[in-house]
């Protein structure tokens, strides 16, 4: 008999050794890759449309800011006598026509016209640095949720193992045959129900995962969607680090371009603004029928920025002091792009080696520890408890190795966004 129930432990170990190396390899209909997902949110992302209708009307205003502001004209009729409103009783009584038309200070045209452009030309560069913050940020829900699918896993699989010990843990102590104590009965139910408790933990939080991709998806992610069975390939990008073109910072150098134009701008208030009148007076005949003249005039305004201490003074001093927070927020990403990036590849050399470590040594000599376990029970050298925790420790081992691999492709694509160069410098919007 004792020799019967150690022969079912054994033949139950290898079956769950063998299910565990079994994994399908057929690919449900709804199955959603990476790629896939990043290519939804990319294209249902409603801020790369927003951005390019800011950008559309940014172009627009620079056409409008190039632009003399429209003329007036204006009609009168001056010095009609009050008693018979009559038009040709008095001499001085006119029909007047004007014309006038005010121009803007000094280059204020072309300068303004220059900041709307520099303006509008964030937006490619902003729409790049978008679309890779969107793929590094899908890449990371994408293989959260698959981390936690996998998980359950190998602990559903690990589970009807530990299902069948119990088992045989109670048969073999019920009919006193073997070596099995109640501790180790005990021992055996306790740790199936922490299984329990860490699959309704990792059920929870692949819903959230699920949940959290599904915001960049929006309803392109339904109830049923399944992520294929084997980590995507992301390969880090062939490039060395040049933060100077990551379109991150090429927006921002548009911005302080724009800044440095609106000092310019600001400065062309301490210049008069000029103001042209033409006007055209009519007379009709005197009351004998001789003939008036008729008036033609012609006159020029401006005005005189001569009190510029609580305007211009300060309107230059805040341009110059917006144009300097835009070099210091572009020198602060800067930094924050070179300390990620080395950050990043530190962490991606050392897990590197913790997975040529696993692949090497670590899960075959876990794997052998638990089969020597079960070899020294099944002699009567060993105890039930030490085959219950060699089989844990071995499931915690390919659980730390998944997590390993996906934080280690997680890296990969932290740095692939550090690692983005612009290709929009000409790239123009789509209407």
């Amino acid at each position: 008999m004792k020799i019967r129930l150690k022969t079912t432990v054994v033949s139950v170990l290898m079956l769950a050794a063998l299910i565990v190396l079994w994994i399908p390899a057929s690919v449900n209909a709804q199955d959603l890759s990476l790629e896939q997902a990043i290519a939804l949110a990319i294209d249902g992302d409603p801020w790369l449309e927003g951005s390019y209708q800011r950008e559309l009307a940014s172009r627009e205003k620079s056409v409008v800011a190039a632009t003399l502001p429209d003329p007036k004209i204006s009609i009168a009729v001056a010095n009609m006598a009050a008693d018979s409103l009559e038009f040709d009783q008095e001499p001085m009584t006119q029909l007047k026509i004007s014309y006038s038309q005010m121009f803007p200070r000094g280059d204020t045209r072309e300068l303004r016209q220059r900041q709307l452009m520099a303006l509008s030309q964030r937006h490619p560069y902003m729409r790049e640095d978008r679309e890779a913050k969107l793929r590094l940020a899908v890449s990371e829900q994408w293989l959260d949720a698959y981390r936690f699918r996998e998980t359950i896993r190998l602990i559903e699989q690990d589970r009807q193992l530990f299902e069948h010990l119990v088992d045989v843990a109670e048969s073999s102590y019920t009919t006193a045959v073997g070596n099995t104590r109640q501790h180790d009965l005990i021992r055996s139910q306790l740790e199936l129900t922490r299984l329990d408790d860490r699959l309704t933990t990792l059920h929870q939080m692949q819903e959230t995962s699920i949940a959290n991709l599904g915001k960049w998806l929006a309803d392109d992610i339904s109830a049923g969607t399944d992520l294929p069975s084997q980590l995507p390939l992301i390969e880090l990008k062939n490039a060395s680090p040049d933060f100077s073109r990551h379109p991150a910072i090429l927006g921002q150098e548009e911005e302080i371009s724009a800044g440095t134009t609106a000092v310019e701008l600001a400065k062309q208030q301490y210049k008069p603004q000029w103001g042209l009148n033409l006007g055209y007076a009519y007379r009709d005949d005197d009351p004998m029928g001789n003939e008036r003249s008729d008036f033609v005039s012609v006159g020029l305004s401006f005005d005189l920025p001569i009190f510029t201490g609580n305007r211009q003074d300060r309107q230059v001093k805040a341009a110059i002091a917006e144009e300097s927070a835009s070099k210091t927020d572009r020198a602060l990403a800067l930094r924050d792009m070179r300390a990620g990036y080395l950050s990043a590849s530190k962490r991606l050399e050392r897990l590197d080696q913790r997975i040529a470590l696993y692949r090497a040594r670590l899960l075959q000599e876990i794997h052998e520890q638990a089969e020597a376990s079960l070899n020294a029970y099944t002699n009567d050298v060993g105890d039930f408890s030490e085959v219950i925790r060699s089989r844990i420790a071995e499931l915690n081992a390919n659980i730390d190795f998944l997590n390993i691999q996906v934080e280690r492709l997680k890296t990969v694509s932290q740095l692939n966004y550090f690692l983005t160069r612009s290709s929009a410098a000409n790239r123009e919007p789509t209407p």
